[in-house]
């Protein structure tokens, strides 16, 4: 039957004659094959006693202390067993290893599932400026036009009606993403409408599936700030607004139509009234 370490060691020095049985290092060679119980055992913790000095099959409770401070007491032979079948082979520690334990599943038992710590939401961007909801702005943080049809078609637009090609944003009353203002691709602020030139890209994945739910978001927002959105759609992208248009190219028939629907929108005499 196992014996605690004082016990053990008082036993093995009558039994030697020694006042030290077994020099430090003796055992050395044969404990190096388990460098985990090496840095859970502790002389402090056993009266001083390296492991060294004992042998690995000596019946004897040693105290061993896990790298999360737990502490208990086992034999070589249980501390030698454990890494194999008994337990994980990263469980060494017995309060460890009931923790890592899979629990019973219980039917009929109603039993809470701890939930997954939520990641904190991103902050929000503060360079917007402290404007009132709806305001249209130039905005340091608005990405620059990605698109040359994009650019042809406010040329095109400009040399029609007249706004402010500087303005690139529009404050909105809730956060898009990690701002509150939206990056229309062209604005009207006297008509507090937007245009939006929509095609599928390089690749076909440009405004379809998420990046078309973000658009339908970002209409919602605009909206809900007292605008009106225009969407240009190309190729086969399916129309997503009641104001929106779908046209194949960038050319006066197309201009001629966003100017139609910017009447239907805002009225033909306050919309003529921009007319060059």
């Amino acid at each position: 039957m196992p014996e605690p370490v004082k016990q053990w060691w008082a036993r093995r020095q009558f039994s030697r004659g020694r006042a030290v049985p077994y020099e430090v290092g003796t055992y050395r060679a044969g404990w190096a094959a388990y460098p985990e119980l090496i840095r859970q055992y502790h002389p402090e913790l056993n009266h001083g006693i390296a492991l060294s000095q004992i042998p690995l099959a000596a019946d004897v409770l040693l105290c061993w202390e896990c790298p999360l401070g737990h502490r208990f007491a086992a034999t070589p032979a249980e501390q030698r067993e454990r890494p194999r079948q008994v337990r994980r082979r990263s469980a060494w520690c017995p309060e460890c290893s009931a923790l890592a334990r899979p629990q019973p599943v219980v039917l009929g038992e109603a039993r809470a599932i701890p939930r997954k710590p939520r990641r904190p939401a991103p902050a929000l961007c503060t360079k917007t400026p402290d404007l009132p909801t709806g305001t249209a702005f130039v905005s340091e943080c608005a990405p620059r036009p990605a698109s040359a049809a994009e650019g042809r078609l406010r040329a095109e637009l400009a040399a029609q009606i007249e706004f402010d090609a500087a303005v690139n944003a529009v404050k909105v009353s809730r956060p898009f993403f990690r701002h509150i203002e939206v990056w229309p691709d062209i604005v009207f602020p006297e008509l507090r409408v937007a245009l939006e030139y929509d095609t599928v890209g390089r690749h076909g994945l440009e405004h379809v599936g998420k990046r078309q739910d973000a658009d339908l978001r970002k209409d919602r927002a605009l909206r809900a700030a007292g605008w009106e959105v225009i969407r240009i759609r190309t190729g086969k992208l399916e129309l997503l607004g009641p104001h929106d248009l779908a046209l194949s190219s960038v050319s006066g028939k197309s201009v001629a139509r966003i100017i139609d629907e910017l009447r239907a929108i805002r009225g033909a005499l306050l919309v003529d009234a921009y007319l060059r």
